[in-house]
């Protein structure tokens, strides 16, 4: 059964609606900020994208690609490594570089992440670039005819949704909300600009559950999704959802 109910977080008493799901398959309950979900956020990179580093900076089309990309797992990068073997030279400016160096590296902590060129993640091209600025894993995938989740990180794809479980004896919680910038650590902090907390993102056609179906499904199942998307279908139809924090600064 579905319950939905506002719900309010952190110090700014910033409100959020949230909804829960009994998944009908298996022992878990998933749980879906509805607001953020039926907000109209959507990615400006190229647009209005500050990026994320400690001040604004527009100019050099970063977007969040200026750390590299953590591998959750050999999975993930086996799937950018299959990837990264199909894209030519005039869809990625740094190809020559990683055919030298490499694109991946073990840092500090001994994580898995993408090298860095020139203060951001190899697969970026930059502005000059004959393609455009952008992520060379999105361009080869699109070329392709392919969906480039299917092509990226894990944390690329996903971005700006984020899925925490929570096991209790034999039963899951599952969260499915918006990213925040603390989901990035003490480094988030520094970030001058966060999408998520910017009224600029919030200016889009469609809401987030129908733009972003191909992601909530891979994060979750097309059960899950189903249901979901049935509820918003009906929330919509019955009043107006609770306005996104960030979207009320417009």
């Amino acid at each position: 059964m579905a319950r939905s109910k506002p719900v309010t977080l952190g110090r700014r008493h910033l409100a959020h609606e949230w909804v829960s799901f009994d998944d009908p398959d298996e022992a878990r309950t998933w749980v879906f900020d509805l607001t953020f979900l039926l907000s109209r956020w959507s990615c400006i990179f190229g647009r209005g994208c500050q990026g994320v580093l400690t001040g604004p900076a527009e100019e050099l089309a970063q977007g969040c690609c200026s750390y590299g990309a953590h591998f959750v797992d050999d999975e993930d990068e086996g799937t950018v490594a299959a990837a990264a073997a199909r894209l030519t030279a005039d869809q990625w400016q740094h190809r020559a570089k990683a055919r030298r160096g490499g694109w991946v590296v073990t840092d500090d902590a001994g994580a898995r992440v993408t090298r860095l060129v020139n203060g951001a993640c190899i697969f970026l091209n930059r502005p000059g670039f004959a393609r455009g600025p952008g992520c060379a894993l999105h361009v080869g995938a699109l070329d392709a005819g392919e969906r480039p989740l299917d092509w990226k990180p894990d944390v690329c794809w996903q971005l700006p949704l984020r899925r925490n479980d929570e096991v209790e004896g034999v039963r899951v919680t599952s969260t499915v909300r918006q990213w925040a910038r603390s989901d990035w650590g003490e480094g988030g902090a520094e970030f001058h600009w966060w999408c998520t907390e910017s009224p600029d993102a919030f200016s889009a056609g469609v809401p987030v559950y129908v733009a972003l179906r191909d992601e909530l499904v891979e994060l979750t199942s097309e059960v899950a999704y189903a249901l979901v998307a049935s509820h918003c279908d009906a929330r919509l139809e019955r009043a107006k959802p609770l306005p996104h924090p960030a979207a009320k600064k417009r």
